[in-house]
């Protein structure tokens, strides 16, 4: 992703549009063919100093400016001829645009690399830990029991579900920019659409039904998409970091030489990949929020919100990737201590089964008394630090349930609902596009 959203690399979108403008035009016929092949030549961004560009992009207001100078100069030393068509008939904004779609598109497929990894690891550990119990933690707190592989399935099918907005956001909202000065293409008569197909085609996009200068709500969707990624890699992140706690220990994410040590205490062992996607993912929707605010376009051509994507997507873009990057290493290789977590389920003295034994008295004597009665019963658990079982039994309500009853209520495995059907559905989701 940093080639991707590197200054040179843009700077080759950039002339990639001029090149396919030129071949487009000479399909059509506005430009000779001689012309288009010096042009396509000199679109090579290894020739230009990127680094002198920058400074005259600032004083020009954007980089196509002086970029187009540059590349009329190169074609002149080669064919003074063609020099005369480069960037015909276009504007410098359908140059940024298109390259900022063609960075998206290349930003698109770096990540689909790494989703797919993530995706993959997290369904085969799903696979692997379906039948091992884990407490669910509602507001941080032990809740139920619950199978750690439906915790891992979900992981894999939010992954997937950002998966499919980013394929989706890759073949329906990355559309060619082009409409010259005003957005209608005036200077190329009638033969403007022609010319628009042709170069749509060259560069493999889509084309729109019309230029969208200042319509930029398929780059706000390109911001949410990748917002959405960020924030469901935090998520995940957030879990690992909690799971690695001292006083849990029930999952790790890899480690490795040099990754997670302390400079100050060599016995630690710290989150450091959960750290940095819970990073990038707090910067994310700061980012986002400036692409959306950028939306509100005056009329035909945008003095500054426009100029606010320039850089606004790329660091989204590039702190996407550092936070997915992360949570594909974890995905494939985390290391999960099942004897922890069976040592957690039961570190609460049978509480965490407190609404299977309470469920199971509510067909006997109804749910507002078994609450009560169960609710009560927790509560001497804690003070007496005696098993919730221990508890229940001597109770002379409870007696209505056999010893085998209460046996199976204090399983964690006996009480998961449909868990397994969860995580068949989940597994099942990601044969989807």
């Amino acid at each position: 992703m940093r080639l991707v959203c590197s200054d040179g690399t843009y700077v080759q979108y950039m002339l990639d549009f001029e090149s396919a403008l030129a071949r487009a035009e000479a399909e059509v016929g506005i430009i000779p063919s001689n012309a288009a092949i010096a042009i396509t030549k000199s679109c090579v961004a290894k020739q230009f100093d990127i680094a002198g560009l920058a400074d005259d992009a600032a004083q020009s207001g954007n980089p196509a400016i002086p970029l187009v100078k540059l590349l009329t100069a190169s074609v002149a030393k080669e064919n003074p001829e063609a020099a005369r068509y480069v960037h015909w008939g276009a504007t410098s904004q359908d140059v940024i645009d298109t390259a900022m779609v063609l960075q998206l598109r290349a930003g698109i497929d770096a990540l689909l690399h790494d989703l797919d990894r993530a995706i993959a690891g997290f369904a085969e550990l799903a696979r692997q830990y379906r039948n091992t119990a884990t407490v669910a933690r509602t507001l941080l707190q032990h809740a139920l029991p619950m199978p750690f592989g439906l915790k891992l399935a979900e992981y894999a099918a939010a992954l997937h579900r950002s998966r499919s907005r980013s394929k989706r956001l890759r073949a329906e909202c990355l559309v060619l920019q082009f409409g010259g000065a005003g957005g209608t293409l005036a200077a190329l008569g009638d033969s403007g659409l022609k010319v628009a197909k042709h170069l749509a085609k060259e560069l493999s996009l889509p084309l729109p039904d019309a230029p969208w200068h200042t319509h930029r709500d398929r780059i706000a969707e390109a911001a949410s998409v990748f917002a959405i990624l960020c924030g469901t890699c935090g998520k995940i992140a957030r879990d690992i970091s909690l799971l690695m706690q001292t006083e849990v220990g029930e999952a790790f994410e890899p480690v490795c030489e040099g990754r997670g040590g302390s400079s100050a205490l060599p016995h630690k062992r710290n989150p450091v990949l959960a750290t940095a996607a819970i990073a990038c993912a707090t910067m994310a929707p700061n980012l986002a929020a400036t692409i959306f605010a950028a939306q509100a376009h005056e009329h035909e051509r945008s003095a500054g919100l426009w100029h606010a994507e320039w850089t606004t997507l790329p660091a989204l873009m590039l702190v996407t990737s550092g936070a997915l990057a992360a949570i594909t290493d974890i995905a494939e290789g985390l290391e999960v201590d099942v004897g922890r977590m069976r040592a957690n389920l039961d570190s609460t003295y049978g509480l965490v089964m407190a609404e299977a034994a309470s469920m199971a008295l509510a067909t006997k004597i109804g749910k507002s008394e078994a609450h009560k009665l169960v609710e009560a019963a927790s509560r001497k658990s804690v003070e007496a630090k005696q098993h919730l079982r221990d508890i229940l039994e001597k109770d002379s309500h409870v007696t209505i349930l056999a010893a085998s009853d209460l046996d199976k209520i204090f399983e964690p495995n006996s009480y998961q609902g449909i868990s397994q059907m969860l995580i068949d559905r989940l597994l099942k989701s990601l044969d989807r596009n």
